[in-house]
């Protein structure tokens, strides 16, 4: 995330996912389509909407038949008022037969519309979580396509929030604002013919007020829908924040940065702060507008229906039934303008959801094919790649590996050494040329092919929240106890694992953070010999265990390596000493090729990295070292 949250751009009017999802790198897609507007991304919505038709309809039609029930009883009630006054005015008994049939005749209708209401809210309830079921789902299959790149370059905060807030929000608005706009149509058209049938006159009224309800609601939405952007905007960034923060809450105490933290958090959040304020206000300020044009029609119905009803044209029991209508008429109206702002929050969110639906995706699969039989041969051919077209970082990089070959890979940090790792992994495609196994362009396998030959154990380990048994056997699920254990020894790992409380079912945290460190990496080497793979790959994968531990591991490796082609990147050159090929590389591209005793004995670019670690002799920058190669 930005150093700085001034550094930050503010967001454009209308809203730039492009922007916002910092997607300008390279792979990630350098074409994406700029943010919907809001009537635009309202259309997407609807779309997912039409697996829905069945119930979606019946929501409507109950929903309308509910309606309709409210709709009836004041031109029903309005008998009882008319039988009262034609009774005070004539001097007639009430008849209380007659206006108790009528009062419970409405009773009935008020019943049956709280039935029909629950029923039509019942059904928008299950058919929203299916609806935004199915938008999760693509969001999750849409993130598995898209390339490694976006993730290096996105905050992983902002990602969680768009995956669960953002979701959240069209879920929450979607299940409580949908039935209440359709049952405020149906109302407002109910209401209207109803007010037709009794007097059009005081129809045509309230109908001159809707030009006046529409201008100001419009003209508030679209003031107020950038600032619900840049709401949802903000809150993205305050996760990424957050995430960072505490993730690695450690080192921001170590380096007593407590205070700069905190003073970026309150940077970032007075912005979301003001963006929420301003969208609040302006969405705030819909429901006092209507309820005043509202005003003004009671006054005009009271004055209009009374000069009506005194020359005879209506009853008072008609007049008392339009204000009633009036009431109706207004209040579906008000009940939209008072779900505006959540609708205009879970738009804003909506877009930000669809902006990762519209991400370039990772390159097709190919067919799966059979592996089976793949012996591990290794080819880079001319490759170049970089990871920012204006930074080249590996230009007409050549290597064969024989199967069963180790290779070691050496060399200073940003030679490209990882990178190497990536691109035969296919986390990264190459830029040009092309990498083969067994003669094959990796690009013309599978991905889940092409990885189910490999077996990795890297730097930064990773364990999920389970038994220390899943955890060794995430790469073979369908593996024994016995042979977990197996490969628990063969790694130095299961001593420990026995002295724990559960042993090999001891459930670990979600970072794990209840072993060591070098306990970790020992389940991850673990996992990587259970998974019994063709070729293997170590990334200094003895880094974070003791030396005494390192021994036994390296052993472990040779044992593991052994027949296996084998790539092995290392900064403690001491874990390579006994490797058959190690390849040096600086700014990537191959320097020396040789083992250790002849690359010593060259005394070049490898010589002085090895002294520089083992005999205290410093290397003042990598110019001087290929120097010292080009005159060896």
């Amino acid at each position: 995330m930005p150093d700085n949250i001034n550094d930050q751009p503010t967001p454009p009017k209308g809203i730039d996912i492009g922007a916002a999802l910092g997607a300008g790198g390279p792979q990630v897609g350098a074409k994406i389509k700029k943010a919907e507007d809001f009537k635009g991304t309202m259309k997407r919505l609807f779309k997912y909407l039409k697996p829905q038709y069945p119930p979606i309809l019946a929501m409507i039609i109950i929903a309308g038949i509910g309606a309709w029930f409210a709709v009836w009883a004041p031109d029903i009630m309005k008998k009882i008022t008319n039988h009262l006054v034609e009774s005070i005015q004539f001097f007639k008994e009430v008849d209380l037969g007659y206006v108790s049939n009528i009062a419970w005749t409405c009773v009935s209708l008020y019943v049956l519309n709280a039935l029909f209401m629950f029923t039509s809210n019942l059904i928008g309830a299950t058919t929203s979580q299916k609806i935004v079921r199915r938008m999760r789902t693509d969001l999750k299959n849409k993130l598995d396509k898209v390339p490694l790149s976006y993730f290096d370059q996105q905050s992983t905060g902002d990602i969680i929030s768009r995956v669960t807030n953002d979701i959240e929000m069209v879920s929450v608005t979607i299940q409580e604002s949908f039935v209440q706009i359709i049952t405020a149509s149906m109302t407002v058209v109910g209401v209207f013919v109803m007010m037709i049938r009794l007097d059009y006159v005081l129809a045509l009224i309230v109908l001159g007020s809707l030009p006046v309800l529409a201008f100001l609601t419009r003209f508030i939405i679209k003031k107020s829908q950038k600032e619900f952007a840049n709401m949802q905007y903000y809150t993205g960034i305050i996760n990424g924040h957050i995430e960072e923060a505490y993730s690695g809450h450690m080192v921001i105490r170590l380096y007593s940065h407590e205070k700069e933290s905190i003073e970026e958090f309150e940077k970032i959040n007075d912005k979301l702060k003001a963006a929420t304020r301003k969208a609040q206000f302006l969405a705030g300020c819909i429901l006092p507008a209507l309820k005043f044009v509202n005003n003004l029609n009671f006054v005009a119905i009271s004055v209009f229906g009374g000069l009506r009803a005194g020359t005879g044209l209506v009853s008072i029991g008609d007049i008392q039934a339009f204000i009633q209508y009036t009431r109706q008429f207004a209040q579906p109206i008000e009940n939209v303008s008072n779900i505006a702002n959540t609708i205009q929050t879970a738009v804003a969110a909506a877009e930000r959801v669809f902006g990762i639906l519209e991400l370039e995706e990772m390159t097709p699969e190919k067919e799966h094919v059979d592996v089976s039989n793949v012996v591990g041969e290794v080819d880079f051919e001319n490759v170049s790649f970089s990871y920012t077209k204006d930074k080249k970082l590996i230009t007409d990089f050549n290597l064969h590996v024989n199967a069963g070959e180790s290779i070691a890979i050496v060399g200073p940090t940003g030679a490209g050494k990882t990178t190497i790792v990536n691109l035969l992994m296919r986390f990264y495609d190459v830029d040009k040329g092309r990498i083969t196994v067994d003669g094959k362009d990796i690009r013309d396998y599978h991905r889940n092919d092409l990885r189910s030959l490999y077996g990795m154990v890297l730097q930064d380990t990773w364990l999920f929240e389970g038994t220390v048994a899943e955890n060794i056997a995430y790469g073979n699920p369908n593996a024994t106890r016995d042979q977990i254990v197996e490969a628990a020894k063969k790694a130095y790992a299961h001593d420990f694992i026995e002295s724990m409380e559960h042993g090999y079912d001891t459930v670990l945290s979600d970072d794990a953070g209840n072993i060591s460190q070098g306990q970790k990496q020992l389940l991850t080497i673990a996992r990587a010999i259970l998974k019994n793979p063709k070729i293997i790959i170590l990334d200094e994968a003895t880094s974070s265990v003791d030396t005494r531990t390192e021994k036994f591991i390296q052993s472990a490796m040779l044992a593991m390596m052994e027949g296996r082609t084998s790539f092995v990147i290392a900064h403690r050159l001491s874990t390579i000493k006994s490797a058959a090929v190690i390849l040096v590389m600086n700014r990537g591209q191959i320097v020396e090729t040789g083992n250790h005793d002849e690359l010593i004995a060259k005394g070049g670019f490898y010589c002085d990295l090895y002294r520089s670690q083992f005999q205290g002799n410093s290397i003042d920058d990598f110019e001087e070292s290929q120097s010292c190669f080009e005159q060896t």
